[in-house]
C-alpha cells in the first residue's frame, strides 16, 4: 500500500441505480420509507437471525445519521409497489488506521434467487470504491459485507463476486439458572451503574479497549450518543468500573422486549464488553460480567446473548466460554481490501 486511496481506488464518476432484473423498479430512499424498511428488516430477521431484529428507532437512526446522504448512499427495490430490497452504503466518519465502506440490508427472502441481490451487491460494491476513492488518506480501504451463515445465498453471492470471508462471530448465551461466580473487582476500582453523566468518559474508554479490535475504529460523539440514547439500552443491567473518575471496564446492556417471544425467553443483550489496556489481565472483565449477569437474574431475566469474534486477540472466546455462554449460530465478515 503507498499513496492516498484516492489514488488508488478506481471508481465510476457517476454511478446509477440498478436497473433490472425485469420487474423490479429501484429508486432512493427517503424517511417516508421508514416503516416499510422496519418490515422488511423484519422479514429478514425471521429467515436469517430470527433471535432479534433491528427495532425502529434503530432503522431510522441509521438513515439520519449526519453522514448519510440517502440521495447517494441508498437503493430500495421495488415489485409491484412493494418493497423487495433495500441497501445503505455507509461510510463512518473520523477513521483513523482504516476507511471503512460498510453494506447494510438486504433481499427479502420470498424474492430471493431472481437477481436481485446480485444488482444490488453490484451497486454496493461501486458506491463504495466511490466512498474510499474520495479519501485522500494513505489508509487501508475496506468494503465491508456481514452476511448471516444461515443465509446461505448471500454467502454464495458474496463469494462469487470475489469478496474474502476474513472473519467469523458467534453468537453467545449463558443460561441465568446456572451458577454465577462471585467475583471481586481488582483493588483500586470501584462499581458504578452508568448515567448520562458518564457517556463522555465511556466512550474514551470504549476507544481505547477496542483499539486493537478487527475492523474497529473510533467511536464519534454522534453516533455514541445515538447508541445510549437508544430505548433499548438498559443503563440499570450495566456496569462500569471506575479507577478515580476514568472508565477502567464496562459491559453494556441491551434489551429488545419485542424478540422475547421470537427467542423463546426473556433476554438481555451485551453489544460491548471492554477492559481500558492498562487494567488488562487483572479479572476485571470476568468480575464486571459476573455483575451484570446478577442484575439480570435478578430483574428476572432467564438469559444473556452477545456476539464475539473468534480469533480476538483479547481472548474473549475463553473469557465468555469460561463464563458459562455457550456458542451458537455464527455470522461472517467480507472484505474487499483496497
Amino acid at each position: 500500500m503507498t499513496g492516498p486511496l484516492s489514488a488508488r481506488v478506481s471508481a465510476p464518476a457517476e454511478l446509477r441505480l440498478p436497473a433490472g432484473p425485469s420487474g423490479v423498479s429501484w429508486r432512493r430512499a427517503t424517511l417516508e420509507d421508514l416503516d416499510a424498511l422496519t418490515e422488511l428488516n423484519a422479514a429478514l430477521a425471521a429467515a436469517d437471525h430470527p433471535e432479534w431484529t433491528e427495532t425502529r428507532e434503530e432503522t431510522e437512526d441509521e438513515l439520519t445519521h449526519s453522514w448519510m446522504d440517502l440521495a447517494a448512499d441508498s437503493a430500495v427495490a421495488e415489485v409491484d409497489g412493494r418493497v423487495v430490497a433495500y441497501g445503505l452504503q455507509v461510510r463512518p466518519p473520523d477513521p483513523e488506521t482504516i476507511v471503512r465502506s460498510i453494506a447494510f440490508g438486504g433481499v427479502r427472502p420470498s424474492h430471493r434467487g431472481r437477481g436481485i441481490g446480485r444488482e444490488l451487491l453490484a451497486w454496493h460494491r461501486s458506491r463504495a470504491r466511490q466512498h474510499l476513492a474520495d479519501s485522500d488518506l494513505a489508509l487501508p480501504g475496506w468494503h465491508l459485507l456481514y452476511v448471516e451463515e444461515r443465509n446461505p445465498s448471500g454467502m454464495r453471492l458474496a463469494a462469487r463476486a470475489g469478496l474474502s470471508l476474513v472473519r467469523w462471530f458467534t453468537k453467545m448465551d449463558r443460561d441465568l439458572l446456572a451458577d454465577i461466580p462471585e467475583l471481586q473487582l481488582p483493588a483500586g476500582l470501584t462499581l458504578a451503574t452508568p448515567g448520562p453523566a458518564d457517556h463522555e468518559r465511556l466512550r474514551v474508554a470504549r476507544n481505547d479497549a477496542f483499539r486493537d479490535h478487527w475492523g474497529s475504529q473510533p467511536s464519534t460523539a454522534e453516533g455514541w450518543d445515538s447508541f445510549l440514547g437508544q430505548e433499548t439500552f438498559a443503563p440499570e443491567l450495566s456496569v462500569v468500573a471506575l479507577d478515580g473518575d476514568r472508565v477502567a471496564g464496562f459491559v453494556l446492556t441491551q434489551v429488545y422486549p419485542d424478540d422475547f417471544e421470537s427467542q423463546g425467553y426473556r433476554g438481555g443483550y451485551l453489544p460491548l464488553i471492554g477492559v481500558i489496556r492498562e487494567h488488562r489481565g487483572r479479572g476485571l472483565a470476568p468480575a464486571l460480567i459476573a455483575e451484570t449477569l446478577r442484575r439480570h437474574r435478578a430483574a428476572g431475566f432467564e438469559r444473556v446473548a452477545l456476539d464475539v469474534d473468534t480469533e480476538n486477540p483479547s481472548g474473549a472466546l475463553g473469557l465468555y466460554t469460561g463464563m458459562g455462554f455457550v456458542a451458537g449460530h455464527r455470522s461472517v465478515a467480507f472484505v474487499e481490501e483496497f
